[in-house]
């Protein structure tokens, strides 16, 4: 049975770093696209990055460019969301999600992911 499981959350200052871990058992997840999410109390689910690990791209949310990478551990099976210089409105309970195929049009919208994590709470803040 497919298993996503992210880690790696916490409590952080604002301007703090953090790297949330998504790790799966009964996928290969380099031959999936593994996207991150975020939803803040009251909000609607949004995507954050993604890679496509099928040709390495990488899809990011505009307001997170160039603070936060999205990389993959083929040999741990394992994508990785390095977050730098974290806002307050970065809160929020991180997900990850897989899914066979994603586009440069589909990569952001949550109903194209199969496979999905329970999530792990990040809380920026001082």
């Amino acid at each position: 049975q497919a298993q996503l499981v992210e880690s790696g959350g916490g409590l952080v200052q604002p301007g703090g770093s953090l790297r949330l871990s998504c790790a799966s058992s009964g996928l290969t997840l380099a031959n999936y696209a593994t996207g991150w999410f975020r939803q803040a109390p009251g909000k609607e689910r949004e995507a954050i990055a993604c890679i496509s690990n099928s040709d390495g791209k990488t899809y990011y949310k505009d307001s997170v460019k160039g603070r936060f990478t999205i990389s993959s551990d083929n040999a741990k099976n394992t994508v990785y969301l390095q977050m730098n210089s974290l806002l307050p409105e970065d809160t929020g309970l991180y997900y990850c999600a897989a899914d066979i195929s994603v586009s440069k049009t589909s990569w952001n919208y949550p109903g194209g992911y199969e496979y999905w994590g329970q999530g792990t709470q990040v809380t920026v803040s001082s």
